[in-house]
């Protein structure tokens, strides 16, 4: 089997108690037999006394017994396993052990020790066999003492550092491997000798002698060895390289936390950012993520990797390093990365292949252009030895780079490492474009969004106005809730909020069709009610003309079938309220005492879906009550509530106070309105303002024509109060012809009313039912340029119809001058 230092045999592996002992000469000639020999082996000492002790044994290892005597020599000693002869001719294995016994007169003469392993299980294989396995293991195997002293190991523990099996014998793990985790290895040791108990698949990582650039992982295993009375003799442990299998549960770790981590959000900086705080430390020291300029405005970058001939514009999207503050970068996030032609950057973006150099130039010059402290950065400077560029790329496009580098570990990058890097990459690189195409969308959307909404509130004095919408489509931002401010003339506003029955585009393309038709239909002045019923007789052509059963919940939508609106006049003279509503919750109105109420106002049908005819309520409202409009998202909770319940909820947020119309509107979105709604929410709020007495003035004027010169002097005198003389000459004209015309043409009473806002505005009422006509008449024509000079001097001019009669009105600006 070999010397105790290459077989396994520990050196206090003999109990010589039981051990049956004899003596040999140095030629090998048995010269003491013992009782316990002949127990063992059955020959008297008659027998054996005089004999080689060759002959004792099998034939096979009766040939060996020069070489082990040899051994003996050379070492001092030996042990291991033979095959002895017993007396009846049966083969017994036994432990043996020789060393060297020297008597007074300095000659040389051996002790053998017989062991007999007939209680032990397995030794009937072949002592071959059990060689191969020590000798040809490519397991570590090592035996210690009670003190943790090495005094057997096998060739295959060289690999993992410390020497070979020699230079072992007798020290300590430490003393042997320093840089190794030695405390921790004999404690699983000591805990082992003092409990019995075997560890099994204690995993040790850190850097051996043999690897000192390389993190190693190491799985150890501990048996406590006893001697037959159960007295521990030492530990029995095993070591095995898993530095690959270790390494392969990282990167499949890493994998998994970038599958947790990556592509958290929408935004595509964000997921830049995340993969480089994915890689770091777990692959990399430093990791930066450029992105092409037209990937981050959520652009459709070329297929394929870039033309030899394009330019690349790219900017810093993310990056990260074990150092704080990332000091080797050399350009901030968000600052456009310039690399020079040719540079392994601008390769792998043009070929879409990756590249890898595991030991960098340190004088070379890192290949961003940018200075740093002055100068050109080299690598050296900034600390970096090696480096692996993969290309983003996603269904076929190159999106941008990711930059990884080495700088505190010493190890430098190995293709099992690009691997990874390649695998972490191409999973960012389906969220980056998932991301650069949800920005795409959504950009589109807020574009739509801002044509079919109100950008801006339009300017007016008649109402303090706030609006807030939330859409339940997160996506895009848009659904089919509306709401709108539109200045009408006299210096009264309409506000209209309705909504279009689903979600997304296709609910936003239909309400922007019934925005566009409300704000039509509401420049003819007409009265509430009229407008819806012409909006509902739109709505039901536009079905008929599209087809499809209004059954078809898709097909109603397009056709906005379903939708709801109410439509509220508001006139600042007198504080009087008009309005109707089809399939739309009330208004209701804050009192500025902080009331709230609500409107009692008869619901008209949904549009499109016919039924009675629509009707209006009017009200007066004092200066400072706050008309709140909204459409029924507000209230929805996804489960069923009673209206009275509903009302209850909004009756409390309206009646919390606010120092702001703005902030009044926040608030009751927030208390109301989670942040993710399940259905669309449009809220408008509106404070209302009265128009003081000195800002209106009214004539009645008699059916006479000598009454248009007075209601000029009195118009004129009314200016001069006002400050506006340079408006005279123009309000004089149209005060002349719109008087004119309805004594002429009309019938009744007539009133001349002038109205000082954020315009001027001439109004002129008569009893009669038909409106006049702008016409160009012909050089030889006598009359019929009155209403034509009217709309050249002024802003607008129009008619309204009032129960009593009509209202030919005309503004002109108190800013811009007068023609």
């Amino acid at each position: 089997m070999g010397t105790y230092e290459e077989q396994g045999v520990a050196r206090q592996g003999f109990d010589v108690a039981d051990a049956a002992p004899l003596l040999l000469d140095a030629q090998g000639l048995v010269t003491g037999w013992t009782w316990d020999a002949q127990r063992v082996l059955a020959y008297p000492a008659s027998e054996t006394v005089g004999r080689d002790v060759a002959e004792l044994f099998g034939d096979e290892d009766a040939g060996r017994v020069p070489e082990l005597l040899e051994r003996c020599r050379r070492q001092g000693g030996w042990a291991g396993l033979l095959t002895a002869r017993h007396k009846d001719g049966s083969l017994i294995r036994l432990m043996v052990r020789i060393t060297s016994a020297l008597d007074t007169h300095g000659s040389s003469r051996w002790l053998v020790l017989l062991s007999e392993l007939e209680d032990a299980t397995g030794w009937d294989m072949s002592r071959a066999v059990l060689e191969q396995m020590v000798a040809r293991s490519p397991v570590g195997i090592a035996i210690v003492d009670t003190e943790l002293r090495f005094v057997w190991s096998n060739a295959a523990l060289t690999q993992f550092g410390g020497g070979p099996p020699t230079r072992r014998l007798g020290l300590r793990l430490a003393d042997i491997q320093p840089g190794i985790d030695a405390e921790n290895i004999e404690a699983q040791m000591r805990r082992v000798l003092s409990t019995g108990e075997p560890i099994v698949g204690y995993e040790h990582i850190g850097h051996v002698r043999s690897a000192p650039l390389r993190e190693t992982a190491h799985m150890m295993s501990f048996t406590r060895l006893d001697d037959g009375q159960g007295h521990p003799m030492g530990v029995y442990y095993t070591v095995e390289d898993i530095t690959d299998r270790h390494r392969a549960r990282q990167r499949l770790a890493l994998l998994d936390v970038a599958g947790q981590h990556i592509g958290r959000t929408l935004d595509i900086t964000r997921t830049a950012q995340e993969l480089a705080e994915v890689a770091v430390p777990g692959l990399a020291d430093l990791v930066t993520v450029d992105l092409l300029e037209s990937v981050l405005r959520g652009g459709e970058p070329a297929a394929g990797p870039l033309g030899d001939a394009d330019p690349v514009p790219l900017r810093r999207a993310g990056q990260r390093s074990v150092t704080e503050r990332v000091p080797e970068a050399v350009v901030d996030i968000g600052e456009v990365v310039v690399y020079p032609a040719g540079s392994p950057p601008i390769r792998c973006l043009r070929t879409a292949e990756s590249w890898r150099e595991e030991k960098l130039d340190p004088l070379g010059e890192a290949w961003s252009e940018h200075a740093h402290g002055g100068q050109a950065a080299i690598f050296l400077e900034l600390g970096l030895h090696s480096v692996m560029i993969v290309p983003i790329c996603a269904r076929g496009v190159t999106l941008g780079l990711t930059t990884f580098f080495r700088r505190h570990r010493q190890e430098p990058f190995e293709q099992a490492d690009l691997n990874l890097a390649e695998d972490l990459v191409s999973r960012a690189a389906v969220c980056v474009d998932n991301a650069r195409r949800y920005t795409r969308e959504r950009d589109a959307a807020l574009v739509l969004q801002r044509s079919l909404l109100p950008h801006r509130l339009p300017e007016q004095t008649a109402l303090e106005v706030s609006a807030c919408y939330r859409p339940a489509d997160e996506l895009t931002g848009l659904g089919g809730d509306w709401y709108d401010i539109i200045p009408l003339s006299g210096a009264r506003v309409a506000l209209v909020v309705g909504e279009v029955p689903g979600h997304g585009i296709d609910a936003a393309a239909a309400m922007g069709r019934l925005r566009t038709a409300v704000r039509t239909l509401a420049a003819l002045d007409l009265p509430p009610e009229e407008v819806l019923a012409h909006l509902d007789d739109l709505v039901a052509q536009l079905a008929r003309e599209e087809g499809g059963e209004p059954a078809d919940a898709e097909a109603a939508m397009a056709r906005s079938v379903g939708s709801g609106c109410v439509y509220v006049l508001y006139d600042p003279v007198d504080g009087q309220c008009t309005m109707a509503a089809a399939g739309h919750p009330a208004p209701a109105v804050v009192l500025p005492d902080g009331t709230a109420t609500f409107v009692d106002l008869p619901q008209g049908p949904p549009l499109g879906a016919g039924g009675p005819p629509f009707e209006s309520v009017e009200l007066a409202l004092v200066s400072g009550s706050t008309l709140v409009l909204h459409t029924d998202g507000l209230l929805a909770r996804g489960d069923e509530w009673a209206v009275d319940a509903d009302r209850d909820r909004l009756r409390e947020a309206l009646e919390q106070p606010a120092t702001t119309i703005d902030l009044h509107c926040r608030t009751v979105i927030d208390a109301l309105v989670p942040d993710r709604p399940h259905d669309d929410v449009a809220l408008l709020m509106a404070r209302t303002r009265l128009l003081g007495t000195e800002q209106v003035a009214d004539w009645d004027l008699p059916s006479d024509p000598a009454a248009v010169a007075d209601a000029r002097k009195t118009a004129t005198r009314q200016l001069s109060e006002w400050g506006l003389e340079e408006l005279a000459f123009t309000t004089e004209l149209v005060v002349s012809e719109l008087v004119t015309n309805a004594i002429r043409y009309a019938a009744g009473p007539i009133r001349l009313r002038l109205i000082r806002e954020r315009a001027l505005i001439c109004e002129v009422f008569d009893g009669g039912a038909t409106a006049p006509h702008l016409r160009h008449p012909r050089t030889t024509d006598e009359g019929g340029r009155g209403l034509l000079l009217v709309s050249q001097f002024t802003q607008r001019w129009g008619t309204r119809f009032v129960p009593e009669g009509k209202i030919i009105w005309a503004e002109q600006s108190l800013t811009d001058p007068p023609p």
